[in-house]
């Protein structure tokens, strides 16, 4: 073979190969499109060899931005040419037109026109059947292209590097205490050296990380997580002299090596636990306990071993827990009473009083605890008074927080200022709450739970966490939960758009974001905890759409994060209305983003699994809502109690 008819082949294979560029690139194994030139031996196919050669070994170091990492950087593939690659630095091959990483990339048709006659002319050198070889070989990488199958293979192979570069970083992040892992700190930038707290293991923040591993097969971590941050439950928690509830789980935690006590020359490592006191705000963080029992079950469910739940100082640590909430107050509500700032929104953000992502965790815990409770003399009355707080929360949350166009317009014509037993306006809402956003925003098919309630108070924002996990729990209806989807998909380019999910919907802006945050510099509108889009909400949004036999919606949400995720390095959270930048605080490699991510595509892959998280609803619940008087009756208690007068 002459050098212009081989390079002329070269070239021709050249062109279908891909630059740098999206992760839907197809890529062509020239290998096999050669085997059959290379099994010629004689001297004129040597060219040909050498090029197919030089073509795989500039191919094999080939980046994906959306990975930021190297084929190479990997140890097994399904395609056997990665199990061998050798790292070399990727160049430009010729006849590739570059792009802007969102697509399939090729040569111009006037290259290829180009290229195909260059081997036309050459064809006077070859042989007739290596002419002819030629010519199908080239048929059959124009058919693997039209009919998309190359694409599909790349695509495949690009999201496989998506999840086995989570993994790893997943597992960077892990933090171990007396050489047994425990937990994983909050985020892991190596380019950063501002980290704040971020390296701290956050109680909320590992959820999805220990439901990562759970349904990894992972146990041991989420067990020794468990149970030493029961014990940190115990710890002295006092602020100015004054303690909280015995109840209380930290916020979080971070093991720190101190000198031995009486040996300077010696070192332990200790548990660190923040209970608030060091937190901005100074705020205690209620969630905390309530996602720790959710762990516990969800522990129990998939690994199968009951042993830890049904250990005696957990029994505790979980009626601990109850006591604290259920624990009597001035408040004529069942809804959990908070302070701003008590849950993921950890600043001031207007959601003081009665906000929705607590009441939904707080049923969620209230199901899961009834489920783990072992049968004593002891946990009869707690569960007594477990079972009528979830009927009282259930039609409470139900009744009142939910909102459609129908009850939109039944708000818009409430009466107000009425004093009677039998008011249909209860909390005296006035009609002027009702902002000109939700009026254009309410879609005729859907509703959802709204973020607070209070005397002459409703805040009409979507809060994305309590409506998914009203879901996930059954505090909504299954009506309800169908229309919450409903809404999503109809407010996609709102709550969704370039990346999910917006934490809350509308945000705060002008002079309402100035009084409410307090001008917060860190809550601008459409920033962080105003409106910003977090990656880590999308396992629970995979987990309500599992739970109502709606998985597509999840999976169109996870690949719109997969664009880009990865190429922005796992951000914490991302700003603008359309969620097109990433966060101007955002911390970069959050944890929580990453297994956020692999547990939503742990959980499509096997919907089955989601039952870890999942609460059906209670037909027992459901007949004392129907035979309970919602009204309430009037009258003495009759009380169990001996008077000394």
């Amino acid at each position: 073979m002459s050098f212009g008819a081989s390079k002329a082949v070269f070239q021709v294979l050249s062109s279908v190969v891909p630059q740098s560029g999206g992760y839907n690139e197809p890529f062509v194994n020239t290998s096999q499109l050669l085997t059959k030139y290379m099994k010629k031996k004689s001297s004129r196919h040597r060219f040909l060899i050498e090029s197919s050669g030089m073509l795989q070994s500039q191919l094999r170091p080939h980046r994906f931005p959306l990975t930021s990492v190297s084929f190479c950087d990997y140890k097994t593939y399904s395609h056997p040419w990665l199990q061998t690659c050798k790292c070399q630095k990727a160049e430009n091959v010729s006849g590739i037109t570059s792009g802007d990483g969102n697509g399939s990339r090729f040569a111009s048709d006037v290259e290829k026109s180009s290229l195909v006659s260059n081997v036309m002319s050459a064809k006077s050198s070859l042989e007739f059947e290596d002419v002819q070889l030629l010519e199908q070989e080239k048929e059959v990488l124009s058919s693997n292209v039209t009919n998309g199958t190359v694409t599909k293979n790349l695509g495949t192979i690009s999201l496989n590097s998506i999840e086995e570069e989570a993994w790893d970083l997943l597992r960077e992040s892990v933090v171990n205490y007396c050489g047994n892992p425990i937990g994983t700190i909050a985020a892991k930038d190596p380019n950063s050296t501002n980290v704040l707290n971020y390296d701290q293991v956050f109680i909320r923040d590992f959820i999805p990380s220990g439901v990562a591993f759970l349904l990894k097969g992972e146990y041991d971590i989420v067990r020794n997580f468990i149970l030493h941050t029961l014990q940190l439950q115990s710890w002295e928690k006092t602020m100015d002299c004054h303690s909280p509830g015995q109840g209380l789980m930290p916020a979080s935690f971070k093991v720190r090596t101190v000198p031995l006590e009486g040996d300077d020359s010696a070192t332990e490592e200790v548990l660190d636990p923040d209970f608030g006191e060091a937190a901005i705000g100074r705020v205690a963080p209620v969630d905390s306990g309530l996602w720790w029992i959710i762990l516990l079950r969800a522990y129990g469910k998939c690994s199968g071993d009951l042993s830890v739940q049904e250990r005696v100082d957990v029994q505790t640590g979980i009626k601990m827990i109850l006591k604290l909430c259920l624990a009597d107050g001035f408040d004529m509500f069942p809804t959990l009473l908070v302070t701003d700032g008590s849950c993921m929104i950890d600043r001031r953000m207007g959601i003081h009083g009665h906000p929705l992502e607590i009441q939904a965790l707080f049923y969620s815990a209230l199901r899961c605890a009834r489920e783990m409770l072992t049968p004593e003399d002891g946990s009869a009355d707690l569960i007594r008074a477990l079972n009528n707080r979830l009927v009282a929360l259930s039609f409470h949350i139900r009744e009142y927080y939910w909102i459609d166009m129908k009850r939109l317009n039944e708000i818009y014509r409430y009466k107000t200022e009425e004093y009677s037993y039998d008011a249909v306006n209860k909390f005296n809402i006035y009609p002027d709450q009702i902002s000109p956003w939700l009026v254009e925003w309410m879609p005729n098919k859907g509703g959802y739970l709204i973020g607070n309630l209070q005397p002459a108070h409703m805040d009409f924002r979507f809060f994305s966490l309590g409506n998914l996990w009203s879901v996930v729990s059954s505090m909504a209806t299954e009506e309800q939960s169908h229309a919450i989807l409903d809404l999503i998909e109809a407010k996609w380019s709102d709550l969704v758009a370039d990346m999910p999910l917006k934490i809350c919907y509308p945000a705060l802006e002008g002079q309402e974001w100035q009084i409410i945050t307090g001008s917060d510099p860190k809550n601008t509108p459409w920033s962080y905890h105003n409106g910003g889009s977090w990656p880590s909400l999308l396992w629970q949004l995979t987990a309500a759409c599992i739970k109502m036999n709606r998985p597509h919606i999840a999976a169109k949400a996870v690949e719109i994060a997969e664009r880009r995720i990865s190429r922005d390095k796992w951000p914490e959270y991302y700003d603008t209305k359309r969620s097109r930048f990433i966060g101007k605080q955002s911390q970069l490699f959050q944890t929580w983003s990453i297994a956020g991510y692999l547990v939503s595509k742990l959980l499509l892959a096997d919907p089955s699994k989601a039952n870890i998280l999942i609460t059906e609803e209670d037909s027992d619940l459901v007949n004392a809502l129907i035979n309970a008087n919602p009204k309430g009756k009037r009258g003495r208690k009759n009380l169990k109690q001996t008077y000394i007068v």
